[in-house]
């Protein structure tokens, strides 16, 4: 199997995790953001498809802000209750396949020869970096309000 083999199989796994979490999130604004990621991991896996036949594609960037709208629906969930669905660890691992994600990326991009390849590479670098900054966020929300007492006692603290 050689690099782009495999991160098309990455990228499938990617769009199976998110399909999987969306179907346990029924209903909810997470439901809303694993589909959009499911369908972006679609897209890169259909796009190095493309390059591995030689076929030509075109780089379209996933729209992040339909995401970033959804986060204000998350604000009325309270730590305890995703708490109880293990969302934490679910966004935990979601973080680990887009770190994965882009250090086989940095790898292909250094061993691209063509400036095709190297501006797909770089093209989805830039996606999953989104999306890890994305579940960098959601942990943060679900975090803070059991690491942060809040006290003037402990000085100031950044706003959210």
């Amino acid at each position: 199997m050689n690099n782009l083999e495999f991160a098309i199989k990455m990228e499938l796994d990617g769009q199976k995790y998110y399909l999987e979490q969306a179907n346990k999130n029924k209903g909810n604004n997470i439901e809303k953001v694993f589909l959009l990621l499911a369908e972006a991991e679609k897209e890169h896996a259909a796009l190095l498809s493309k390059r591995l036949k030689e076929e030509d594609y075109i780089l379209d960037a996933t729209n992040l802000t339909e995401i970033k709208s959804l986060f204000h629906g998350l604000k009325d969930y309270k730590a305890s209750d995703v708490r109880k669905t293990t969302q934490l660890d679910v966004y935990r691992l979601a973080v680990d396949i887009e770190e994965k994600s882009i250090e086989l990326y940095k790898e292909m991009l250094d061993e691209a020869s063509s400036d095709k390849d190297k501006e797909l590479f770089n093209f989805l670098l830039e996606e999953e970096n989104q999306h890890l900054l994305m579940f960098e966020e959601l942990q943060k929300m679900l975090t803070r309000p059991e690491e942060w007492v809040e006290s003037a006692e402990f000085g100031v603290r950044e706003d959210y």
